[in-house]
């Protein structure tokens, strides 16, 4: 099993019959816990039966937008899998899935900043790859950079905004710039500016290679769902 044993005690890994090699550099650990949410884990674990027994299993389920999907659970230590990442922080046994690690190395397990917010977050400087809207499909792309543009929107882009209530539109054009600004649920909704930016923008540059640089030109503080920053 890969992983690390740093700050803390390996007496219940060796009473469950795994092994661990101790590394004591804090930044190999793939997952890191903060320290408040390092006490809320602890706080949790220590209401189980046996909690001794236990470790914090972490795994990515699936994607969410432009973030990757999170299943946290406390699982039995003497029931990981031999290329599971494990890692003893304050005396708690963190597991990352194997099929997870290189996609959750460097995160950061965390409380939430807004006040009153309750459960754990995520902190992960990795993203999941933006699907490729024109896999499967034939479209070909005629006309100046605004034509182009309109028609990539409303072939292969809003299709599947629609399905959150949203939709993308091309506002103007200034040389090889675009401007771009996103409706219906997407306005105002906290994800619309990461799906401007990591599917839209890509998409545009993929398809019209002559366009430069988009804008967003969306106003992100209207709509139903307005977010601040």
């Amino acid at each position: 099993m890969s992983g690390s044993d740093v700050s803390g005690s390996s007496t219940d890994l060796a009473d469950a019959g795994v092994t661990t090699e101790v590394v004591e550099d804090a930044d190999a650990f793939v997952l890191t816990l903060t320290t408040e949410a390092l006490a809320k884990v602890h706080e949790i674990r220590d209401g189980e039966d046996e909690p001794g027994t236990l470790c914090l299993r972490v795994e990515i389920t699936g994607t969410a937008g432009t973030e990757y999907a999170y299943d946290l659970a406390f699982a039995e230590i003497s029931s990981l899998e031999a290329e599971d990442d494990l890692s003893v922080q304050d005396g708690l046994s963190v597991v990352v899935a194997a099929e997870s690690i290189d996609r959750m190395r460097g995160a950061t397990l965390d409380l939430p900043r807004t006040s009153g917010q309750a459960g754990l977050v995520i902190r992960n400087p990795n993203r999941p790859t933006p699907p490729n809207p024109f896999e499967g499909r034939d479209i070909v792309l005629t006309g100046d950079i605004a034509e182009k543009v309109t028609q990539l929107l409303v072939e292969s882009i809003n299709p599947g905004l629609a399905s959150h209530g949203g939709f993308a539109e091309l506002v103007g054009v200034d040389d090889t710039t675009v401007f771009i600004t996103m409706g219906g649920g997407c306005q105002g909704c906290a994800m619309s500016a990461a799906t401007l930016r990591d599917g839209i923008q890509t998409a545009i540059r993929e398809a019209i290679p002559e366009v430069t640089e988009i804008i967003d030109a969306t106003d992100h503080t209207a709509g139903d769902n307005p977010f601040y920053t």
